[in-house]
């Protein structure tokens, strides 16, 4: 793996990270509380020194009322929330379900943790560690190894319920519905087509070969 690669990641991230602290008005001081570290640390990773991990960002992107996509796709923007949470708690388990993750990703294609360790140059030891959420991945780790097992790094995103991950996840789906063509925003918007929108929900649930008949008795009828 290129480390300058990783470095520039960091460095895009960290830039990314300071700007939307600042646009916020959050101080590093309070950026450091919420995630547990030093605000030595967060100057560590705002000047892309340190890799943060994807929790950590995850954690940053609510205080700072940003999507944690923003800082990964390079478009900040910013949103609205509220809140007082158990950060260190949801950290905790959050880097335990990306070490499940991870594992089972690696499981899954055969291959060892001595593969993942010479794909990012470090230890066995390291790869262990983090499957054991006995230390952070950083997110730039994270990508590279996502991209080597061959799942999305939104395969590790928080999908939970809880305050943060509900947050994460309406705000994806706010995005999505934004960049949809207005009429169709305006379809979906409208309570007379809520009907024609539960049917197309339930007609995506259902398998090809029954949407096949169903297609077919139509044509059949219409005929």
């Amino acid at each position: 793996m290129d480390d300058r690669r990783l470095t520039l990641r960091d460095r895009i991230i960290g830039v990314l990270l300071r700007h939307t602290r600042r646009q916020d008005g959050r101080t590093k001081a309070e950026c450091a509380d919420a995630v547990g570290v030093s605000t030595n640390t967060i100057d560590a990773y705002e000047e892309g020194r340190k890799s943060i991990s994807l929790p950590e960002l995850e954690v940053l992107g609510y205080v700072l009322d940003t999507p944690v996509a923003d800082f990964l796709e390079r478009e900040p923007e910013m949103r609205a929330r509220a809140d007082g949470s158990d950060f260190q708690a949801i950290l905790r388990l959050r880097h335990r379900i990306i070490g499940v993750l991870l594992r089972q990703a690696r499981l899954d294609c055969g291959m060892s943790q001595e593969d993942l360790a010479e794909l990012l140059g470090c230890s066995s030891n390291r790869i262990a560690d983090y499957e054991h959420s006995e230390r952070p991945i950083p997110v730039t780790e994270l990508e590279a190894l996502a991209r080597h097992l061959d799942v999305a790094l939104e395969h590790f995103l928080d999908g939970e319920k809880g305050t943060v991950g509900e947050w994460h996840r309406q705000e994806r789906i706010d995005r999505n519905f934004h960049g949809l063509p207005t009429e169709l925003q305006m379809f979906v918007t409208n309570p007379v087509n809520i009907k024609y929108l539960e049917l197309a929900v339930k007609l995506s649930e259902m398998p090809v070969s029954k949407l096949r008949g169903i297609a077919e008795g139509l044509l059949e009828i219409a005929c």
